[in-house]
């Protein structure tokens, strides 16, 4: 309470016991507000909106605020919400070389955010000590995508394929089917013309002349099939 007096930081005996009772030291407080305290984030990674991963690293000054030390969120709250205000200040720049050129201006719109609100703390100023680039996230993303769309265009043409075997699986079912009924109704014929010669119906001349058309034409096919032969 002395050295907060000369400080000319208004705590009273009712104060000090209060923060007491709530777990925190006293003296420190009034040490962090005599003295600033810097406070510095981990590593905070986000990415630009041109897909460029960037990693920052932020000072935080900060001084006890004794009126609201007792309740107030501590260090935590504040790393937290920094970290949020860096993700959305690269975020919502279009490049990442405008962050790389001008990183004071993360500080600027996260100070603007009020982030010391509700905290046993104010904020006096946040630096950006680091900035590394990353990933080139955009481009992995893309990448991922190609790939996707590659297996999709790649099972589809497996299903193509197989949906034509399929079908000249059964187009050859048919066609053997069909082969089937014609040696089936060429089994026929003899029966046929055995019964023709038993009734009367059919001599041995039609017999005969029958035999030469069937000659003839297996003669002309054979002429047809050594003309579609491509001479070498």
């Amino acid at each position: 309470m002395i050295s907060a007096d000369k400080a000319n930081i208004g705590l009273d005996f009712q104060k000090a016991t209060a923060i007491d009772l709530a777990g925190r030291d006293v003296f420190e407080a009034v040490q962090i507000s005599v003295n600033p305290k810097v406070i510095t984030t981990p590593k905070v990674a986000a990415v630009a909106a041109d897909g460029i991963q960037l990693i920052a690293t932020a000072r935080v000054t900060v001084r006890a605020n004794i009126q609201q030390y007792v309740g107030g969120a501590g260090e935590d709250t504040i790393l937290a919400r920094v970290g949020e205000g860096i993700v959305t200040s690269i975020g919502s720049a279009q490049s990442h070389k405008e962050v790389l050129e001008n990183p004071d201006k993360i500080s600027k719109l996260v100070l603007q955010r009020g982030l010391d609100a509700g905290t046993a703390f104010e904020i006096l100023s946040i630096d950006i000590a680091d900035v590394d680039v990353g990933k080139n996230i955009g481009a992995t993303l893309q990448t991922d995508q190609a790939q996707a769309d590659l297996k999709v265009a790649e099972a589809k043409a497996e299903e193509r394929r197989a949906m034509a075997v399929a079908a000249e699986q059964e187009m050859k079912a048919k066609t053997q089917e069909a082969r089937a009924k014609v040696i089936e109704a060429e089994t026929t014929i003899p029966l046929a013309m055995a019964e023709a010669f038993r009734s009367g119906n059919m001599g041995i001349m039609d017999y005969y002349k029958f035999q030469n058309i069937q000659a003839d034409t297996d003669m002309r096919k054979s002429i047809s099939d050594d003309d579609d032969t491509p001479a070498e």
